[in-house]
Parts: structure tokens; C-alpha cells; sequence
């Protein structure tokens, strides 16, 4: 994997130990983990948010709850680490 190859359009929101507490467009995702949807079989490649040169794969999951539902990233950075991104347009 080049350096330079990445999926557009994700931002990261979160890094953080598995288990951490955290909301992403109102949801705690570790809290709600038995209802991650993944939505594709096939991961994005995102940088990591503190070394930019490092490259990671992200598998794409949906929460849906019963007034709220969230689209998000996650990849394991290192052992019990975890990143988590957003669509760009929903980091903003």
C-alpha cells in the first residue's frame, strides 16, 4: 500500500482504547456494539489521525436506533486502539 493511497472523504473523530467513551452524531458506538451493520464487505484505507504517513484499513458499519441512526468507520490502530471516522460531510 503506498503512503499517498487513502479513501477521500473520511475524517477521524476518535482514537481511543476499545471500551472508551465516546459519541458519534449522538450514539456511543462501544455501547451499542452488538448493533453495528456493516455496510460493505470491502474496508476504505484511511491515514492514522496522529501519523499521517501510516495507513489503515476501516470497515464501513451503521447503528440504527429507533430515533437515531450514525455511519461510521472503525480500525484497529494497534492492539486495543481504535480509530473511528466520519463521512466528511458529517464531521462538519
Amino acid at each position: 500500500m503506498q503512503s499517498q493511497d487513502f479513501t477521500p472523504g473520511w475524517e477521524p473523530v476518535h482514537v481511543g482504547f476499545e471500551g472508551a467513551a465516546f459519541v458519534i452524531g449522538g450514539i456511543h458506538p462501544w455501547a451499542h456494539a452488538a448493533r453495528w451493520q456493516s455496510v460493505s464487505p470491502e474496508p476504505i484505507v484511511v491515514p492514522h489521525p496522529a501519523h499521517r504517513h501510516e495507513r489503515h484499513r476501516a470497515w464501513i458499519y451503521d447503528i440504527v436506533l429507533e430515533k437515531k441512526s450514525v455511519r461510521f468507520a472503525a480500525a484497529e490502530l494497534s492492539n486495543g486502539v481504535w480509530g473511528f471516522y466520519v463521512p466528511h460531510h458529517a464531521a462538519t
